[in-house]
């Protein structure tokens, strides 16, 4: 069974979501850990630090003195650690069901049912290209439109993120669109974020703004 062919409505896509799903990359559990230096910058501004993700996966930023961005650098570190985790399909999906829905250009649709009911990604290619989650009182949407092949899985390097209201649809903030760089540590890996820029829309009284994180001097702990 491929997601590059169409698949009926209705079909039981378990085993074609676990294999994206598997897909993903993620860091060994012989992880050790990584530092360097973050670098903030937003038009003419500019804060450097230096930050740690230790083996337990936890981020520590120093050096920075405004609250905002040591608290937004923080939160990049935070979603790159968060989506290195490894976790066995069941672990994670034990409770889930997936059946397939239309296909479009995006990727056939996972509609999800049992505990995540109300979810739903789209797959191509064995990536995942789409997610639709429901987190602490929200809805985020994410399109993934390019990744990098690391050997040993996928990263989604080029993609838009949207949050919205679960009972109106109503956007929660401009819709942000993210561009990735990632290297390897090593020959061996691990891969890490070595750049990302970040565009939000306007919406509301909240003008359009970009900014972008740099992750440089990178050494493994």
């Amino acid at each position: 069974m491929t997601t590059s062919v169409p698949l009926k409505p209705g079909t039981d896509l378990r085993p074609v979501f676990q294999r994206a799903y598997e897909n993903r990359y993620t860091w060994d559990p012989g992880f050790g850990g990584y530092s360097g230096t973050c670098v903030w910058s937003q038009g003419d501004q500019r804060v450097e630090g230096r930050f740690s993700i230790g083996k337990d996966l936890k981020a520590s930023v120093e050096g920075i003195e405004d609250e905002t961005v040591l608290k937004a650098v923080h939160s990049q570190l935070w979603e790159v650690a968060i989506h290195r985790v490894r976790r066995a399909f069941e672990q994670t999906h034990a409770e889930n069901t997936f059946t397939a829905g239309e296909t479009d250009a995006v990727g056939t649709e996972v509609i999800v049912g049992g505990k995540g009911e109300g979810d739903r990604y789209r797959i191509k290619d064995d990536v995942v290209t789409m997610v639709h989650r429901h987190i602490h009182g929200t809805v985020v949407t994410i399109f993934t439109t390019a990744i990098t092949d690391t050997g040993s899985g996928s990263l989604s390097h080029t993609y838009t993120s949207q949050y919205a209201d679960p009972a109106t649809g109503e956007a929660r903030g401009g819709r942000s669109s993210f561009k990735d760089t990632f290297v390897p540590l090593s020959e061996s890996g691990p891969w890490v974020l070595q750049e990302r820029v970040i565009e939000t829309e306007a919406h509301g009284e909240q003008p359009a703004g970009s900014q972008t994180f740099r992750f440089e001097n990178l050494e493994a702990l």
